[in-house]
């Protein structure tokens, strides 16, 4: 396998020559096995009360490296995943839709009577000064192909495509009156359920790539693949940070800005915590129950697609964990392109999560794709303007994108307290 870099080049340049490194799932493996034998060491030192500085560093120079190769594991695997954006140009001639002629001469000369006739014909609201015209379908679906492969969140929870601008769900807070009975029994009446309803509007998320006359007056370029592969990851960012921890204003609301509660007090519309036992980090004594506890506190339906959700810096903390064999609760990736898992269950590596600290709640876990929902509005729109910032053309992208949690069930967290 390996992990491709894009060099930094200027936009005038027409071909990139990836960086390859050698990058395998059986070096992970290795260092791995080198870790676990230097923590063990480290373990035995510390229990014949000679603890050793060196072995410290020695374990924690072997955890960074291998959160370095794990790390360069990952952009392989998500540069294998991630769809490609260029066609082949002779398939783009032959195939040209109008909409698509026409949305090339807008980004390139600024020509807005092709467009406008469509979204005339269309009955569209939408124009240059309200906001951009809508890029081509092809646009639209290789940036919400590529969001999937390298926004964590969105990876893994639910994903709903919606036209308007507010998706709203009906959900039932509580059953109706169920029981058995005989075959030739009376049946009581039951009761109808108390329905709710949930609100996810589509909040708008831009971003603004730059490029200079040149690059647009290049014909070899293929200007829609640029601005679709200049805007995935910022997107992606922003998005991300949202989903995790998202204020619900102008933006999506994240799961952990959501009202928390000790599970056992847990009630619908806040998301249950369990506590680690320690003010500010996780118990010196059998550290990994905590986690069993947290995987323990989601109901078994929701266990059986369940995932750990934390950042890196939390992962390398976990992983010196063991349970009570003395096994590892943390293992790598079982083939290459796969997913590291702790007891079994996937986890997936969120950078917006928070570090371990007092009060904080830096693992996850629970079926996000039941839990939390991202509702996705229909329609990428660009505006070109080469006004603001001369000589540059800026390409002001816009797509509306809401997200919040759907089950509050669904999703439990691991506080750090005392109690």
């Amino acid at each position: 396998m390996h992990e491709t870099q894009s060099a930094s080049i200027s936009p005038e340049t027409k071909a990139v020559l990836p960086h390859e490194a050698s990058v395998t799932h059986a070096e992970v493996m290795r260092i791995f096995e080198a870790f676990k034998e230097a923590n063990d060491q480290r373990i035995t030192d510390i229990e014949r009360r000679s603890a050793d500085v060196l072995a410290d560093d020695k374990v924690a120079r072997i955890n960074r490296a291998l959160d370095e190769k794990m790390a360069a594991l990952d952009r392989a695997a998500l540069a294998a995943r991630r769809p490609g954006l260029a066609l082949e140009r002779h398939e783009q001639r032959a195939g040209a839709s109008e909409h698509k002629a026409a949305f090339e001469a807008y980004i390139r000369s600024g020509e807005v009577a092709g467009l406008k006739a469509l979204e005339t014909r269309a009955m569209s609201v939408g124009s240059g000064p309200d906001g951009g015209y809508l890029a081509p379908p092809e646009v639209e679906t290789a940036v919400t192909q590529r969001l999937a492969a390298i926004s964590p969140i969105r990876a893994i929870a639910g994903v709903r495509q919606i036209s308007a601008g507010t998706f709203k769900r009906p959900f039932a807070r509580t059953g109706p009156v169920t029981g058995w009975v005989g075959e030739t029994a009376a049946r009581a009446q039951t009761s109808s359920p108390v329905l709710a309803e949930q609100v996810f509007p589509a909040m708008e998320l831009y971003a603004m790539p730059a490029a200079t006359q040149t690059l647009i007056d290049d014909a070899a370029v293929d200007l829609e693949s640029w601005i679709a592969s200049e805007v995935d990851t910022v997107f992606a960012e922003q998005e991300g940070a949202a989903f995790v921890a998202g204020d619900g204003v102008n933006k999506p609301k994240g799961f952990l800005a959501e009202t928390q509660v000790a599970n056992a007090s847990w009630s619908w519309g806040n998301i249950g915590t369990v506590i680690t036992g320690h003010a500010s980090a996780f118990p010196a004594s059998n550290p990994a129950d905590v986690l069993v506890d947290l995987v323990y506190a989601a109901r078994a339906g929701f266990r059986q697609n369940g995932r750990f959700v934390m950042n890196r810096k939390t992962q390398a903390t976990i992983r010196k964990f063991k349970d009570a064999s003395g096994a590892y609760v943390w293992n790598p990736p079982a083939q290459a392109g796969g997913e590291a898992s702790l007891f079994t269950f996937p986890v997936t590596e969120a950078e917006d999560m928070p570090d371990i600290g007092a009060g904080t709640t830096p693992v996850a876990f629970g079926d996000f794709r039941r839990g939390y929902l991202i509702v996705d509005r229909l329609g990428l729109r660009i505006l070109r303007d080469p006004y603001s910032a001369k000589p540059y053309v800026l390409f002001y992208t816009t797509k509306r994108v809401g997200g919040g949690v759907a089950d509050y069930d669904a999703i439990k967290l691991l506080k750090v307290a005392a109690s």
